[in-house]
């Protein structure tokens, strides 16, 4: 089954014109692709730290450029044609690491608060992320394919930075917990499909030799 491109894979398109540029000025400071991975985590790192502070504008705000900075890496390592698979993990890593640090200082923020509501939304809004690229990973893995559903990592960033932006981190929090576990399950039904159509196959294949 081929999907279609997904809304990240329209914007790389969309943005290339100026992804690419940038990405040859970094490649030309002798920065590496690894090196500006670790720099967007850096940053998200520092946008956890204010959000758990409850400045969520400000936490917002750095969040933002540290996504922004994050986008170079896989235009980096294209121009330099040098695309490995151990970058890709590393970005893929990084990129798990990111989410997952953002959302221990929402935790943060909320258990100061003692607010349980926000603390097991904020758990569910995680949970949701992680399996939403795991089961991405794990089908991968087995041949299939899912790169489907409503909320990628960067529908939820486009989610997340806006709503903290406004000091809603409730709400933010919550439209990821719902929208995130949704996706995961429209993957595992997507892999469901296709594993449907491999068992098929294979008996059609088996009763031919036969």
């Amino acid at each position: 089954m081929n999907p279609k491109p997904t809304f990240t894979d329209r914007l790389r398109i969309i943005f290339k014109g100026i992804l690419d540029p940038i990405g040859a000025f970094l490649n030309r400071l002798g920065l590496t692709p690894n090196t500006i991975t670790l720099l967007g985590l850096v940053g998200t790192t520092v946008g956890a730290y204010f959000i758990s502070q409850g400045k969520m504008t400000t936490g917002a705000f750095v969040l933002l450029v540290s996504v922004l900075v994050d986008a170079f890496d896989g235009t980096m390592a294209r121009l330099r044609g040098e695309p490995s698979d151990f970058g890709g993990f590393v970005d893929s890593v990084s990129d798990r690491y990111a989410e997952l640090i953002t959302f221990a200082g929402l935790l943060y923020f909320f258990l100061s608060q003692e607010n349980a509501l926000g603390v097991m939304v904020t758990f569910a809004a995680a949970a949701g992320s992680v399996l939403v690229s795991y089961v991405k990973a794990r089908a991968e893995g087995l041949g299939f394919t899912a790169k489907v559903g409503i909320l990628t990592r960067v529908e939820r960033y486009l989610v997340l930075i806006p709503l903290l932006v406004f000091n809603q981190p409730f709400i933010a929090a919550l439209v990821i917990a719902v929208l995130g576990n949704v996706t995961a399950l429209q993957r595992i039904l997507h892999v469901r499909v296709q594993g449907h159509i491999r068992m098929q196959k294979a008996r059609e294949n088996k009763e031919y030799i036969h």
